[in-house]
């Protein structure tokens, strides 16, 4: 391969990189528990930007249990939600990691700060 394919080769992938990582800024997941009674809404980057907790899952009667139950609800939703953001950063930059030679965790590449690159 010469230097002017392997330099427009470069280009390239730089594009399909700055375009996956747009994608990733705007995407939004939701992860969700207790039956869709907490919502976790996450951006592609893995940041929490909402949580919803319908009132539903409150028991005024024992605010204590309630609180706790609560709580755990909130962390499976948020456990949900990293997972979707995962796939999804997958399904984003796993290709183009690839062609960087690496990725996923193997030797020679990979992209460092992203989970699983």
């Amino acid at each position: 391969m010469d230097m002017q394919a392997l330099l427009q080769q470069a280009q390239q992938m730089q594009q399909q990189l700055m375009e996956a990582q747009q994608q990733l800024d705007e995407a939004q997941v939701e992860g969700t528990s207790g039956g869709g009674l907490v919502k976790v809404t996450v951006n592609g980057r893995g940041s929490v930007e909402d949580i919803t907790i319908d009132p539903q899952a409150i028991d005024p009667a024992d605010a204590e249990e309630t609180a706790q139950t609560v709580a755990d609800m909130v962390l499976a939703a948020i456990r949900d939600a990293e997972s979707s953001v995962e796939e999804l950063q997958q399904e984003k930059m796993g290709p183009l990691a690839e062609g960087l030679g690496g990725g996923g965790g193997m030797p020679g590449g990979g992209m460092p700060g992203l989970p699983g690159f």
